[in-house]
């Protein structure tokens, strides 16, 4: 089954793409108190909602990058009908395969739920540090574990223990490359049970209607184990979170601020 086909389907009904609430995403946005106008960049930006909250609230120019041409479709429109004035445009491609016309220009880049573009957590950090000017903003949304997961937990989501760290660790790795942590919004149960939860009444949805579907079987098989190892360990297991960094002015303590 198409891989895209596949999050098209399971996130149909999701205003986020990650298990974060609108209410959590709306305190970032006011978070960030951008001059009017910014330049900002979003890998893996999904059904780009929070560039159009960006683009509501502070009138920002910028990219959106995702390779998913069904969650692009969605970004499209819901720019064009909330923030059609903006200056944000979207591409379709692979985010590790992006290059700025000229480097450390943005006011903010961000990968939020999508480290797997660059290979994990802290490539992550490296790449976006590339991306923005002094002074701006390096948001990232990345999984971490709650407790050290079970052996059998690890099988069923073709995961180790190495995948993701603490959250501690997630914070403490973009200090050690020399970004300020500012502030980070860590997801409740709940934000995980609508994330989870939308996926399955998704795909039973899709199921009832489009019975006719060639890869009705498989997407069906994949989201019962996903449910299964949500509910039997995933839910007490993993945790997630933004991580709101910010890349420092060379010569400003803001200590002394």
């Amino acid at each position: 089954m198409d891989i895209w086909k596949f999050y098209d389907i399971t996130h149909r009904h999701h205003l986020i793409c990650n298990p974060i609430s609108p209410e959590k995403l709306d305190i970032l946005v006011e978070l960030l108190q951008l001059p009017q106008g910014a330049a900002v960049l979003d890998i893996a930006c999904g059904k780009g909602e929070f560039l159009v909250r960006l683009a509501e609230a502070y009138g920002v120019a910028g990219i959106g990058i995702d390779a998913s041409p069904h969650f692009l479709r969605d970004a499209r429109e819901r720019l064009k009908a909330r923030a059609p004035q903006s200056g944000i445009v979207f591409h379709e491609m692979d985010g590790a395969a992006y290059v700025p016309d000229v480097p450390q220009t943005f006011t903010l880049a961000s990968c939020i739920g999508a480290s797997w573009v660059f290979g994990g957590h802290g490539a992550t950090l490296d790449a976006l540090k590339r991306f923005v000017a002094p002074g701006g903003w390096i948001i990232v949304g990345e999984p971490f574990w709650l407790q050290e997961p079970a052996a059998e937990y690890l099988k069923a989501s073709d995961a180790t223990r190495d995948s993701f760290a603490t959250h501690a660790e997630n914070a403490a790795a973009g200090e050690a490359r020399g970004l300020e942590l500012i502030y980070t919004l860590v997801s409740s149960k709940d934000d995980w049970d609508r994330y989870e939860g939308l996926q399955w009444y998704a795909a039973a949805e899709h199921a009832r209607v489009h019975s006719d579907d060639p890869d009705l079987a498989e997407l069906v098989e994949r989201i019962h184990k996903e449910r299964s190892t949500y509910l039997r360990w995933g839910r007490e297991s993993m945790g997630w979170a933004i991580y709101v960094f910010r890349l420092p002015i060379p010569g400003f303590d803001a200590s002394a601020a």
